[in-house]
């Protein structure tokens, strides 16, 4: 990010920020906001300095909220913008209507206890999928994908900011323009789009018009047969074009979290076969499994995805 500051700098751009992604797995878990900071590790050693490289150049820090990966049945309004009791944060005494803002909120406090509450926040991508599997329903559907996006529309119109950042505009970006048919993974990573390949709507999203009228959405495409069911089970793997050197990455990162990585070691029973794939595999699924199974346990920098088709073989078995 300094390279490429000094570079724009270097020649004479002013009007273009520097700034990097960041998925919310750099937040230790927490139920409120007003008790969430950084991970251990990440915080003070990674983070912080690069907050301070927002702050010296006036850039914002990006992160990508996503209550779609906070998703249960019983908070499903809490995540959609619907009506709702509410979730109460005793340490701030705010009554939060929607995860949004609780998410942002948990990002700024983060910022805050590092002593950097005065850096922009902006929303590098947050969206819905329109269509999933039998084990991602009932929440992917075009009625939830539009309800979302919908909201995060008129969210970023009002200006609105959160209950700790009233008035604040976010920098927004929906993820995504496209469906990706080819991208590998469940239905779901496949279907987060407004639009389809062949660039017809999926639906109104309240974004695209034409004269008086808003554009009408495709119909809604029949779900695919489903495999065959495995109870509801799912587990974590590796996507098809991850390579080596971030698997290995992620083996290290996972087998430095207490979580017990013996069976892909010499001699047990998940040794064989002794790829980094393989072993990656067992542990990135050990990891998603012992952290309670969230969606975003399994982001892994992107390189992971969920399925529900069991990877186990012969005497390795995979927790599910």
């Amino acid at each position: 990010m300094r390279t490429l500051y000094k570079a724009l700098k270097m020649e004479g751009i002013k009007d273009i920020k520097v700034s990097t992604a960041h998925s919310l797995v750099i937040l230790e878990p927490a139920n409120i906001p007003s008790t969430t900071r950084f991970r251990a590790g990440w915080d003070k050693g990674i983070l912080a300095p690069m907050l301070q490289f927002h702050r010296d150049t006036k850039s914002a820090f990006m992160v990508n909220p996503y209550p779609y990966f906070g998703y249960n049945k019983e908070k499903a309004n809490l995540s959609l913008f619907q009506p709702n009791k509410g979730i109460f944060d005793v340490g701030t005494k705010i009554l939060y209507k929607n995860m949004f803002d609780m998410q942002l909120d948990s990002v700024y406090i983060s910022m805050k206890k590092l002593g950097f509450g005065d850096v922009d926040i902006s929303v590098g991508e947050s969206g819905w999928a329109s269509l999933g599997e039998t084990y991602e329903q009932p929440k992917c559907s075009v009625a939830n994908a539009a309800s979302y996006n919908r909201a995060l529309v008129r969210k970023f119109v009002s200006g609105s900011g959160t209950p700790l950042m009233p008035g604040r505009k976010f920098e927004t970006y929906i993820f995504a323009l496209f469906n990706e048919n080819k991208k590998p993974g469940s239905l779901a990573e496949r279907n987060f789009g407004l639009f389809y390949p062949n660039f017809s709507p999926v639906y109104d999203a309240s974004i695209m018009w034409v004269g008086a009228n808003p554009i009408k959405s495709a119909p809604i495409p029949k779900p695919p047969v489903a495999p065959a069911a495995t109870g509801g089970k799912k587990w974590c793997v590796p996507k098809t074009d991850a390579s080596d050197a971030a698997l290995q990455a992620n083996i290290d990162y996972v087998c430095s979290q207490v979580i017990d990585c013996k069976p892909i070691q010499a001699g047990g029973a998940c040794f064989t076969p002794s790829t980094v794939r393989s072993h990656a595999s067992f542990a990135m699924n050990s990891y998603y499994q012992t952290k309670g199974r969230k969606d975003f346990n399994c982001d892994f920098s992107g390189t992971a995805v969920i399925t529900s088709t069991d990877p186990s073989t012969g005497g390795c078995r995979y927790v599910s």
